[in-house]
């Protein structure tokens, strides 16, 4: 069985989930779990991992969530209906947090973003929305840019990074929009420089073109840049953050920006339906993850460097004779290890390994990238924080070894 998922973060992804052979009925037994099913058993019961991803606990520790939050809001307020409340106190916190003058609370990202870039298409007149082929809206949301909002999106480059400055200003179509995904997710949680984004944003900004930010993951680029949430999101016309991704939240996001666009953009939002009667729980998960998550985000970004360094000693020692961590020295606390190996093959090693020795280094799924080629993602949260570097060097020693003796 082969199927496409939807994007998640984390152990569901979008990889290509393939049945072992022999994993489905059997005539006189009983179904053999899948490599899935095995890898997620394997992370859920192992005492080390690098990550501990909250969408996929117990729904009971997912409830358990909420008890923290009467220290983030009153509960003794009534409860959102439409929108207020709660939800209004939430979208002020992160109108503060990213230094715009409102935002607006939407039950999904791929809404947000679609109503941020047809609101600025009706104030430029220009539906062209130039972004990258690996961004979010061309990968994981079925065309909707143009199924749905009447977007036209263009691509900027086909390179695994954000386009440059010159890209932008020599670009043969015009556009009203440039969208940026920081970070890059596909091409590796990859970042520019904090003076190549300046640039881009003067480039478009001399072609009279907005800026919008796609900022699912915005909230751990601040230890990269080296700048607080406030300038990074300043540079933009508009910026979309998630509340799941880095914060761990049941879900949700929110669109920041002028007030005149958030204003119009509520409009918008109930048009597309997403003016959600009671929201309550996402709004206070989400509020509890700025108050517990957010200050520790810089922390992970440098463990993650740590992690990363010590990875690619671990594998260099094992034997494997190439291998890729990417990007060498991690811009956020998520990254790249491609290996020259099937993807079922690597996959089945690294769950053998977590279920025998305890410990979950590779967690996610990987994905086939050519013949003999497949590449996975490595997350490392406040579980990633207990493992010394010797810990990670050992694991990736042990797991290379296993993958040479296949």
């Amino acid at each position: 069985m082969i199927a496409r998922m939807t994007d998640t973060d984390g152990m569901e992804g979008t990889a290509t989930v393939r049945d072992e052979p022999g994993s489905g009925p059997e005539a006189g037994g009983a179904a053999r779990p899948t490599l899935r099913e095995r890898r997620i058993a394997a992370w859920r019961g192992a005492p080390r991992v690098l990550a501990r991803l909250g969408f996929l606990a117990p729904l009971s520790e997912r409830l358990a969530l909420l008890e923290a939050a009467g220290s983030v809001y009153d509960l003794d307020e009534m409860s959102d209906i439409y929108g207020n409340g709660v939800v209004e106190a939430l979208e002020k916190r992160v109108a503060g947090l990213l230094g715009t003058e409102a935002a607006a609370f939407f039950p999904t990202g791929t809404m947000a973003q679609q109503v941020a870039l047809r609101c600025w298409a009706g104030r430029t007149g220009d539906p062209a929305v130039a972004l990258h082929p690996l961004s979010h809206p061309e990968v994981y949301e079925r065309n909707a840019f143009s199924q749905v909002s009447g977007l036209r999106p263009v691509r900027m480059t086909s390179e695994p990074r954000l386009p440059t400055a010159a890209e932008v200003r020599d670009f043969e179509e015009p556009f009203g929009a440039l969208m940026l995904e920081l970070p890059l997710r596909d091409a590796g949680f990859v970042l520019p420089t904090w003076e190549e984004l300046t640039e881009v944003v003067d480039a478009a900004r001399e072609r009279e073109a907005v800026v919008h930010i796609d900022g699912a993951r915005l909230w751990e680029c601040t230890e990269h840049f080296g700048r607080p949430l406030e300038e990074i999101a300043g540079l933009a016309d508009s910026v979309y953050v998630s509340f799941y991704k880095s914060l761990d939240a049941y879900g949700g996001a929110a669109l920041a920006g002028p007030a005149t666009l958030v204003e119009e953009a509520r409009a918008w939002r109930h048009r597309y339906g997403g003016n959600v009667f009671q929201q309550f729980p996402t709004a206070l998960s989400a509020l509890i993850g700025l108050e517990r998550e957010l200050p520790r985000l810089p922390e992970y970004v440098r463990h993650a460097r740590l992690v990363a360094a010590a990875l690619r000693e671990g594998l260099a020692e094992g034997g494997l004779p190439w291998f890729r961590v990417h990007p060498e020295v991690p811009h956020t606390h998520d990254f790249q290890v491609w290996l020259p190996y099937e993807a079922d093959v690597v996959a089945e090693v690294a769950i053998a390994a977590a279920e025998e020795t305890g410990a979950v280094l590779f967690a996610n799924h990987w994905d086939p990238k050519g013949p003999g080629l497949s590449f996975t993602e490595v997350y490392v949260r406040a579980a990633g924080l207990e493992w010394s570097a010797e810990d990670v060097r050992a694991a990736a020693v042990e797991f290379a070894r296993r993958l040479l003796r296949v």
